[in-house]
């Protein structure tokens, strides 16, 4: 008994309190982003780019990133002989059309929305900071505590699906990269069970598909027969550059352009792969779609 207890003092939790309050971002990279005013249109990025992300636009002649085929190497900001390439910290990148992950001219007009936009407020998780319990349960912000933005969560998934959101994995041709990604959602640090959230060893006990992979062709059949044992109502997210557009493989005889040519996509979420907290935050967004 004195060992547990030693144990219990020795080693405290460890579970994040992500999404309800920041995640540190300081020693991450996030998405790429091109300023055009910096821009001188050589095409040294373009040419380097290993999945073909960075493409010309036809108005301005400068290059522009679709981040559905980005695998976030960072090589573009290396090989820009003017430095107009910036590595951000963004890594909450996941949308429901995946023409809001390719570039319009403007980049701000394919930002992704901060996390207290209502997008986010409609999955129940608002981002501010969390006080005690002096405020009678509501967060410094005038938003709910981070106990009570879970106990949100998990009525606003109760109240959809009659019970916990159950999720199957399902690989179509992948590297395992994005696999092991979410594999961590289930570690004592992301917990994800935390949100009434569980996996599943069958499709047919699933709510969700979260896809990762090319859809190969060995796999295209299998990836549509699992969609079709999924009851409905059912969401599916195409996890990583593969499942979004094919990643460094699109274009190839022997996949597809990303999952959407297979089965329907509710979310997608870009990465190469994608951290545990982005996956978590497309989760959230597609549960939006019922």
């Amino acid at each position: 008994m004195f060992q547990v207890i030693k144990k219990i003092i020795q080693y405290p939790r460890v579970t994040q309190n992500y999404p309800a309050k920041p995640f540190d971002t300081s020693l991450i990279s996030g998405k790429p982003v091109i300023g055009p005013e910096k821009c001188t249109a050589c095409g040294a990025c373009i040419a380097r780019c290993p999945s073909g992300a960075i493409v010309e636009n036809p108005e301005t002649h400068k290059a522009e990133i679709h981040y559905d085929a980005c695998i976030f190497c960072v090589l573009c900001s290396e090989v820009c002989p003017h430095g107009a390439v910036e590595i951000t910290d963004e890594f909450e990148l996941a949308v429901k059309l995946r023409k809001q992950l390719h570039a319009n001219g403007s980049l701000e007009e394919q930002a992704i929305p901060p996390c207290d936009d209502v997008t986010f407020e409609e999955s129940g998780m608002p981002r501010c900071d969390t006080t005690n319990d002096e405020n009678h349960g509501m967060a410094s912000c005038g938003e709910p505590t981070y106990e009570e933005l879970g106990k949100q969560l998990k009525e606003k998934i109760e109240k959809r699906f009659g019970r916990s959101l159950q999720i199957r994995e399902v690989d179509s041709g992948s590297c395992n990269g994005c696999d092991y990604e979410i594999n961590a959602l289930n570690n004592p640090f992301n917990d994800i069970e935390r949100f009434g959230i569980h996996f599943v060893a069958s499709p047919r006990h699933a709510d969700m598909l979260l896809v990762t992979g090319t859809a190969a062709r060995n796999m295209e059949l299998a990836l549509l027969k699992t969609y079709e044992a999924t009851p409905s109502p059912k969401l599916v997210g195409a996890v990583g550059a593969c499942a979004c557009s094919g990643g460094i493989f699109r274009d190839s005889y022997a996949v597809k352009n990303g999952i959407d040519s297979v089965v329907p996509v509710d979310v997608y979420i870009p990465g190469c792969p994608p951290r545990p907290q982005a996956i978590l935050y497309g989760i959230l967004k597609a549960i939006d779609r019922l």
